[in-house]
C-alpha cells in the first residue's frame, strides 16, 4: 500500500508538469475532442486518418506536436486514475482509510469531468482553473493519505487555525495563478516588484468575473482586455507578498526547540521551497515566462502545498510538544497504534 501511494503521489506530481506543459505550449485545444484525439485513441498519423481529421474538424487542424502533448497528459493522467481506483479497492479491503479513499475516487471522476469540459468548453478559464486546482488537490489527498498511513492523529490535539490559515492563503495564491494562466495574463506586467505601467488607475475588478464573454472560437489565448489581464497578473503578485510573509513567519515559528524535530524539518523545507519559488516568480517576470522556469512555478507551487500540508498533519500527529524519544517518522509500511 506505502508503495503504492508513492507510485500514485510521484504520479501525480508527473501530471501536474505535463498538464503545465501542455497549457503553456498551447496544446490545450490540440485535440479537440475527448477522451480521444480527432476520433482515435492516438494522435492521426496515416495519411488517411489525417484525412478524416481535417473533415471532422475543419476549424481545428490536426498540429501533430500540440496532439501529442495534450495526448500523453491525458494517457499520465488515466493511469493515475486507475491506480488510484486500485488503491481504493485496496483500502476498502483492509478497512484502511476508506474515506480518504473514497475522496480520491471522486475526486479522479471529478477531474476527469472537469478535464472533458475544458475541451468541449474550449478552455474556459473558470474550467481550466477547477482543473488544475483538482490536480492539486488529487496530489495533496495522496499525500496525507500516505502521511496518515505512516502515522495515525492523534485526537486530543488543540486546534491550530494559523496554520489552517496558512493553508488557506496559499490555496488562494495557487488559485489565483491558476486564473493568469488560465486568461493568459502571465506577461502582461512588466517589471519589478510590480507593473511599470500606471496599474491602480487600471485596476478592473470585473476581470475576476468567472464567466467572461467568450469569442466565437471560445476562449483559447484568453478574451479579457490589457488592463483585466493587468489587474490579474498584479493581484497574483499582490498575493504572493502576503503569502510569502505569512509562510515565512509561520516556518520561523516552527523552527524553534519547543517543537517536534519533525515539525521542525517540515518547517525548514517549506522555507527552502518558498524561497525557490519566489525567486522562480522572478525569473519568470525578468525572462518573460521560458517554457522550463514556468513548468517548474507550477511544480514549485506543488511541492510547497504538500510542505504546508505536511505541517498541517504533524501538529496532528504529533503535537507541539513530543519528547525527543519519539520524534521519529514511522519506517515505510509501518503504522504506528495507539
Amino acid at each position: 500500500m506505502q508503495k503504492g501511494l508513492v507510485a500514485a503521489i510521484l504520479l501525480a506530481i508527473v501530471v501536474i508538469g505535463l498538464g503545465a506543459y501542455t497549457r503553456l505550449t498551447d496544446a490545450g485545444l490540440g485535440c479537440p475532442d475527448w477522451p480521444g484525439c480527432y476520433g482515435r485513441l492516438a494522435v492521426p498519423q496515416q495519411a488517411e486518418h489525417i484525412e478524416h481529421a481535417a473533415k471532422a474538424f475543419p476549424e481545428r487542424p490536426l498540429v501533430p506536436h500540440k496532439a501529442w502533448n495534450e495526448m500523453i497528459h491525458r494517457y499520465f493522467a488515466g493511469s493515475l486514475g486507475l491506480l488510484v481506483v486500485g488503491l481504493a479497492v485496496v483500502a476498502f479491503r483492509r478497512k484502511q482509510q476508506r474515506l480518504l479513499a473514497a475522496a480520491a475516487v471522486l475526486l479522479i471522476v471529478f477531474q476527469a469531468t472537469l478535464g472533458m469540459l475544458t475541451v468541449t468548453l474550449n478552455l474556459m478559464p473558470l474550467v481550466v482553473m477547477g482543473h488544475l486546482l483538482g490536480g492539486f488537490a488529487m496530489l495533496a489527498l495522496l499525500f496525507s493519505w500516505w502521511l496518515l498511513q505512516r502515522r495515525p492523529l492523534q485526537a486530543t490535539q488543540q486546534a491550530a487555525p494559523w496554520l489552517w490559515g496558512g493553508l488557506a492563503v496559499l490555496l488562494l495564491q495557487i488559485a489565483l495563478g491558476g486564473w493568469t494562466s488560465a486568461n493568459y495574463s502571465a506577461i502582461a506586467c512588466q517589471g519589478l516588484p510590480l507593473c511599470h505601467e500606471p496599474w491602480t488607475e487600471n485596476y478592473r475588478l470585473d476581470a475576476f468575473h468567472p464567466l467572461p464573454e467568450p469569442h466565437s472560437e471560445g476562449y483559447e489565448f484568453g478574451v479579457l482586455e490589457h488592463q483585466q489581464r493587468q489587474t490579474i497578473h498584479v493581484t497574483h503578485r499582490i498575493w504572493a507578498g502576503f503569502t510569502a510573509v505569512y509562510l515565512l513567519l509561520l516556518a520561523l515559528s516552527h523552527i524553534q526547540r519547543r517543537h517536534s524535530s519533525i515539525q521542525r524539518a517540515r518547517a525548514s523545507w517549506m522555507l527552502l521551497l518558498l524561497f525557490c519559488q519566489l525567486a522562480l516568480g522572478v525569473a519568470n517576470v525578468l525572462w518573460q515566462v521560458p517554457l522550463a522556469v514556468a513548468v517548474a512555478h507550477n511544480l514549485g507551487a506543488a511541492l510547497l502545498l504538500l510542505a504546508m500540508v505536511s505541517l498541517v498533519l504533524a501538529h496532528y500527529q504529533l503535537g507541539c510538544t513530543v519528547p525527543m524519544s519519539h520524534d521519529k517518522e514511522m519506517p515505510y509500511g509501518k503504522v504506528e497504534h495507539a
